[in-house]
């Protein structure tokens, strides 16, 4: 045989080594139920993130877009918390904007819809008639739960407390 020949059939025979190691590697990974976990926890942290700055944004500059940030609260909420929105009165007044900072996914269970949420939020508050707003940080738990079109909700909101410092408030 011709030396350009074996170096052929050596290339064809690593090209299809290649090709079936692809293939195999392909086959276990999607159905790796580390991956579907890892893909399922990276959806709740997405919309938990979207829905956290939404629950904490509303333009109260006039009645129309009071009510219509009390639409995406309940938008972005479901169960309980989405029936408590729903009964909040638009009114005018002071405006806020959250932007969510650092989110991160404590709890998730798949099988049952789940998931808990804790999150910094920083949220700018501009009064009535004021240009200059005023800055808030929160730290907030979110129980989230899987909808039927597989979206993740708010289903329950809570502040985390802030631990104390050495120092800090002691005016006894």
């Amino acid at each position: 045989m011709r030396p350009a020949r074996i170096i052929a059939a050596a290339g064809l025979a690593l090209a299809l080594g290649f090709c079936g190691t692809g293939a195999w590697t392909y086959a276990q990974a999607r159905g790796d139920d580390g991956l579907a976990y890892g893909r399922e926890r990276d959806a709740a942290l997405a919309d938990g993130r979207r829905a956290l700055a939404v629950l904490n944004t509303l333009d109260a500059s006039s009645r129309e877009r009071a009510r219509a940030g009390i639409r995406a609260w309940r938008a972005a909420s479901t169960g309980p918390l989405r029936d408590e929105l729903g009964r909040t009165e638009p009114r005018t007044g002071a405006s806020a904007r959250g932007t969510v900072t650092e989110a991160a996914v404590t709890a998730l269970d798949p099988r049952a819809g789940t998931a808990k949420l804790i999150a910094a939020v920083r949220v700018e508050v501009t009064q009535a008639g004021s240009k200059t707003p005023t800055t808030d940080r929160k730290r907030l738990e979110a129980v989230l739960a899987r909808t039927a079109p597989g979206e993740w909700k708010v289903q329950a909101l809570s502040a985390v407390p802030v631990a104390r410092t050495a120092g800090e408030g002691d005016d006894r």
